[in-house]
């Protein structure tokens, strides 16, 4: 039996070249296939999602098996988040309660290799690393080393998964001042770099001989030539 692995949008898979090419030999309903993975994969709207297709083609007949989206893609979901920082170690784009990192350490814990939650939660600090998150006003990595001291077994034992509304106004205020701080760095930064290119253009100006003048501009003046020879005197 085939077995056919895709990525799809959750609850938005569209007819394309690969799932055409693979399903049409064998004279499956592609339209209906469609229709099915996105009924399969609807709790995952804007998620993508790994599936595969078991296909019988003797009788045309097929299963689709879900599993659970990425760790980085669960993390974006539950952030509202369309992607990850880009420069993770430089410039933080959220910052996330502790609660959300449960949240999605259980939703990915049966398709983990972590042995329980307090295992899998570490497992998602460490694609915050990754994708430029703050957890709790800290780095992920400060953390994983609280979850090693047992900083938060209150909340991983109690499985809690949702964030107080005070909570989520402190983390906001903090990372207000943390954004605010980047753009600052990143303007002073490029300010700086147009400054030393300024430089640089004027001293290769400076120290280029013979560079033609500016259109408009007044030539030098030559120096006079030798006057001539006096005429000699009249007899």
């Amino acid at each position: 039996m085939p077995v056919i692995k895709l990525i799809v949008d959750g609850g938005a898979m569209k007819p394309g070249p690969t799932i055409a090419q693979q399903l049409g030999p064998m004279g499956i309903n592609i339209g209906k296939v469609i229709e099915d993975v996105n009924k399969a994969t609807a709790g995952f709207k804007g998620v993508k999602v790994p599936v595969e297709l078991n296909v019988d083609a003797k009788t045309k007949k097929y299963n689709i098996t879900v599993s659970s989206p990425p760790v980085a893609e669960l993390l974006k979901k539950e952030l509202g988040l369309e992607k990850g920082s880009g420069e993770a170690g430089k410039v933080k784009i959220a910052n996330v309660a502790i609660e959300q990192v449960i949240n999605v350490a259980k939703t990915k814990l049966p398709n983990m290799l972590a042995c329980d939650l307090k295992n899998a939660v570490k497992l998602v600090l460490g694609s915050c690393v990754s994708l430029g998150l703050l957890v709790e006003n800290q780095s992920p990595v400060a953390v994983i080393r609280e979850v090693n001291e047992g900083k938060y077994d209150n909340e991983i034992s109690k499985e809690k998964t949702e964030v107080s509304p005070v909570k989520k106004a402190e983390l906001a205020a903090y990372f207000a001042k943390v954004k605010s701080q980047q753009e600052a760095r990143a303007k002073a930064e490029a300010e700086a770099v147009a400054a030393a290119e300024a430089a640089k253009a004027t001293a290769t100006t400076t120290a280029s001989p013979g560079v033609a003048p500016a259109a408009g501009a007044t030539p030098a003046t030559t120096a006079p030539a030798k006057a001539e020879a006096k005429a000699p005197a009249k007899k």
